[in-house]
């Protein structure tokens, strides 16, 4: 019965419930979980997620995502592209970068440097350039204090500084400015490209000047930043952080002139880029902010309060401890004697008027002028003429005044072109002002006629005397004091300085001969044609002056005033250029030289040049005033040395109360005292003429016994036939 009610039918259970071992096994594997790296890889269709039900948030926020998830899929490409397009860039940057070496020196033009008759610098023109260094040979104090004004994180960046440049903007923006005006947040490595120019070099044809160049370089647009940047970042590829330092502290401009560290060292301290202290090397850094604004040369003190900011910015990166920076601040740098004598005033700017340009202004070799300059001289002359203006002109006067001292060769050993004794790149009124030169021209009215046989003792008749001036009537000169002194010798003449005797020698010898004397002696400019000739009425400059009478104290030959001894190209031993002047041919006998140097020293020693005397000291001189005192004059001369002074308003207003033997004169003596300090008196080449006898006029046969008083010596009186005798009176 079990059975049919169980036929037909599968077992129940036993089979399935007591499976064998082989066939457990299977289920047992199938069973166990995958390993979870096989279920990352798995190519199992996933199920369909069902829809998400949004609240009305999440559709308001649906569109957003939508957005934010098309601008990440295109964002992330472009972002790829641009990094791409960077590389390239960069890239193409890098394979133009030249050799670390030949960065060193960025100038476009060459350097002058001035030496005086000793040989030491007291001068800089154009753009000077020490040496080289580098930032392993520099001063330590000065490496770390360019990187700490300039760039604190240098050694961290990539060439570009984005902390850098967001700081910058925050600060341009919240002063009012622009984002790139002002504060530009570039690193050592950005300017360093700016330097360069980006790579670019100046062309005449693309640029019409090297002014219009290095405004180009200097541009601060959005697209030259990017190129500055991506520049910077080729030359971090390129270049150590080392060699980049070094090329920046080679090539910035820091002000006087000086193009690099070692430049700049020697410009202001006298000493080399690695010799300098914490002090120094703060204030070296300090400049690179603002080179022109913040040269020592320019303003100490403002330099010396840049300083202090830089050596406290060392203190806080680590680079000084507390003690040295106040050691330091309390010790600020001093300039030498050389940057203190600034930028050699007007006779370093003479002496770049004098050479060729191509060896001055525009020279793009580095230059080395051995001058005359005889630097206590020059202290001298610059003394006398602060003394006094400080002491005997009334404040607010706008007179000026110039002086030339030289050698009886023509060696120019001073020289001061206004009231601003070191002004440079001003007018020079010692060689560009052309005055009248007043009596100061009659000693060459008297070498004319000594040149001529005339004597000093010969005579003249001062009185009443009229020239008809063919278009202009009468013209009929006066003595200054509006008086007539009737016979006079020519000594006398020359040193009471009196007009009628000095025109009356002019006609007599002629005025060719006067013009030719005065020519020779070194007065090129155009002399006057009439008579007003032997007055002064001609113009000329105070070097030109102070030379001719140079001619005289040499005995007579002519003189060019020159400055320079020697030019030479740094790293020639043979000068291109010698001494550019000195003494030329003679203008009149040794003789008539020495008569003439006698007449000018009764001028100082009895007549109207007597403040100019120098105690102990031989002397000779003439002074001079114009018409209506618009200018006055004094030059005269020692056995040692030749000065001139001139005194005057640059717009011709006359002068108050001032002749050529006032002011002039006392300025010439101040001068001359110091320029003689220590030497040992010496007297003049002067020689006093032969005395003139007249012998007694015998009486004739049919006449009484008197004669004929005064006039000239006879046998003059024969030579001039009578004619003479028009002139200077019976």
């Amino acid at each position: 019965m079990t059975q049919g009610r169980n036929s037909g039918r599968d077992r129940l259970v036993a089979e399935k419930r007591y499976a064998s071992k082989a066939a457990a096994k299977p289920r047992k594997a199938a069973a166990k979980p995958a390993r979870k790296g096989w279920r990352l890889f798995s190519r199992k269709r996933k199920q369909p997620r069902p829809p998400r039900r949004r609240g009305l948030l999440g559709w308001l926020l649906w569109p957003f995502g939508l957005v934010l998830r098309v601008l990440w899929a295109i964002g992330w490409r472009m972002g790829a592209l641009a990094g791409l397009f960077l590389a390239a860039a960069v890239a193409f940057e890098y394979t133009k970068l030249p050799e670390y070496q030949t960065l060193l020196d960025g100038r476009n033009q060459g350097s002058v440097t001035l030496l005086d008759r000793e040989g030491k610098t007291f001068a800089w023109r154009g753009d000077q350039f020490g040496g080289v260094v580098t930032a392993t040979t520099v001063s330590p104090y000065l490496k770390n204090a360019i990187v700490a004004t300039e760039d604190k994180r240098f050694y961290r960046h990539f060439g570009v500084s984005p902390r850098g440049i967001a700081s910058a903007v925050r600060i341009n923006l919240s002063e009012g400015r622009g984002p790139l005006s002002g504060h530009g947040g570039s690193t050592i490595t950005q300017q360093t490209a700016k330097l360069m120019c980006l790579g670019v070099q100046y062309d005449p044809k693309v640029w019409k000047s090297e002014g219009e160049y290095e405004s180009d370089c200097r541009q601060s647009s959005i697209w030259r930043k990017a190129k500055e940047a991506i520049f910077a970042m080729a030359m971090e590829a390129k270049y150590s952080k080392d060699e980049i330092l070094s090329i920046y502290m080679n090539r910035a401009y820091m002000g006087g002139g000086a193009y690099g560290a070692e430049a700049a060292a020697q410009r202001y301290f006298g000493k080399s880029a690695n010799q300098v202290d914490a002090a120094e090397a703060a204030m070296l850094a300090g400049l690179l902010t603002a080179p022109s604004t913040l040269a020592p040369t320019s303003n100490i003190d403002r330099s010396r309060n840049r300083a202090a900011t830089v050596l406290r910015l060392m203190e806080e990166q680590g680079y000084l401890s507390e003690p040295e920076r106040q050691a330091a601040t309390a010790n600020p740098a001093e300039l030498s004697e050389a940057a203190a004598a600034r930028a050699g005033g007007y006779f370093a700017d003479w002496i770049m008027d004098t050479v060729p340009g191509f060896l001055g202004d525009q020279t793009t070799e580095d230059v080395v002028i051995r001058t005359t300059l005889d630097q206590r001289l020059q202290q001298a002359a610059e003394d006398a003429v602060t003394y006094v203006f400080e002491n005997k002109i009334r404040e607010g006067s706008k007179a000026q005044a110039a002086v030339v001292v030289m050698s009886a060769d023509g060696a120019v050993r001073a020289m001061v072109g206004g009231r601003k004794v070191r002004a440079s790149g001003v007018f020079n009124r010692a060689t560009q002002a052309k005055r009248q030169t007043g009596s100061s021209f009659k000693p060459f009215v008297y070498a004319a006629a000594l040149e001529l046989g005339y004597s000093p003792y010969d005579r003249v008749l001062d009185a009443e005397y009229c020239l008809n001036i063919p278009g202009s009537g009468p013209w009929c000169p006066k003595n200054y004091t509006n008086k007539f002194y009737g016979e006079v010798t020519l000594a006398q003449a020359l040193r009471d300085s009196l007009n009628i005797p000095a025109v009356k020698i002019s006609e007599a010898v002629g005025r060719d001969n006067v013009r030719h004397v005065a020519g020779e002696f070194g007065i090129d400019s155009d002399l006057a044609d009439g008579p007003s000739l032997a007055l002064g009425a001609s113009e000329s400059t105070l070097l030109e002056m102070t030379g001719a009478y140079a001619g005289i104290l040499n005995g007579g030959s002519s003189v060019t005033p020159y400055g320079v001894d020697a030019l030479t190209l740094v790293g020639d031993s043979e000068p291109l250029m010698g001494a550019s002047g000195g003494m030329g041919e003679r203008v009149i006998r040794p003789e008539a030289a020495q008569e003439l140097i006698w007449m000018m020293e009764k001028v100082i020693a009895e007549g109207t040049g007597r403040r100019a005397q120098i105690p102990g000291w031989q002397a000779a001189g003439k002074s001079g005033t114009t018409s209506a005192a618009k200018d006055a004059w004094f030059i005269g001369f020692t056995a040692d040395y030749v000065a001139g002074v001139w005194m005057g308003y640059d717009d011709n207003t006359p002068l108050t109360g001032v002749t050529g033997g006032g002011l002039p004169a006392e300025i010439w003596r101040e001068a001359m005292v110091r320029v003689h300090e220590g030497l040992a008196p010496q007297p003049l080449p002067m020689k006093a003429p032969e005395p003139i006898y007249v012998p007694e006029p015998q009486p004739q046969r049919g006449q009484g016994g008197g004669g004929q008083g005064g006039g000239f010596g006879q046998e003059l009186e024969r030579a001039l036939n009578g004619v003479l005798r028009d002139i200077f009176g019976n």
